[in-house]
């Protein structure tokens, strides 16, 4: 069984409050836009980091992760990427291969709203968790929290980091 923390669209802004629940993970997963490479190196040296990266981030991050993240976890196959759009909208760019090979748990992150919905045309849980940074038109901050244990995909939080 593994606790996955999961954020995105930091913007270069890490914090105390996102760091008590890093702590409490096993695996922390970064669904772009990092911003500063400040917020991962945090991270890492308190969690193992899966991510990959976002629009805006710079060639120094665009090096270290990648656009797609695709791997599995325990008996789960993920797919991270940026800007992966929604059920029956999903980003032209990946439509094909989704459709073709979806995953289990499909992540993406910024449009900055939080949104779990599953998608049954292609079988799969879509996962956003929303915007974790202080930049941007949301207005809560928030990531989810979630256990994989085996196949399953279980104990869905959503976690409010307070007003921006």
């Amino acid at each position: 069984m593994k606790k996955i923390l999961l954020l995105s669209d930091t913007h270069s802004h890490i914090d105390e409050a996102i760091l008590k629940y890093v702590a409490m993970a096993d695996e922390v997963w970064h669904a772009g836009d990092i911003g500063n490479l400040e917020v991962t190196d945090v991270i890492k040296k308190i969690k193992p980091l899966r991510a990959v990266y976002g629009n805006i981030d710079d060639a120094k991050a665009r090096l270290e992760f990648p656009l797609h993240n695709r791997f599995m976890c325990e008996n789960v196959d993920v797919w991270i990427t940026h800007i992966g759009g929604y059920p029956n909208k999903y980003n032209p760019n990946i439509r094909v291969e989704l459709q073709m090979n979806p995953p289990k748990l499909f992540i993406c992150g910024h449009s900055h709203i939080l949104k779990v919905q599953f998608d049954k045309k292609l079988n799969l849980l879509h996962m956003n968790p929303g915007a974790a940074g202080k930049s941007g038109f949301h207005t809560v901050r928030t990531m989810l929290r979630f256990t994989i244990d085996g196949d399953k995909i279980q104990d869905l939080e959503i976690i409010e980091l307070g007003k921006k």
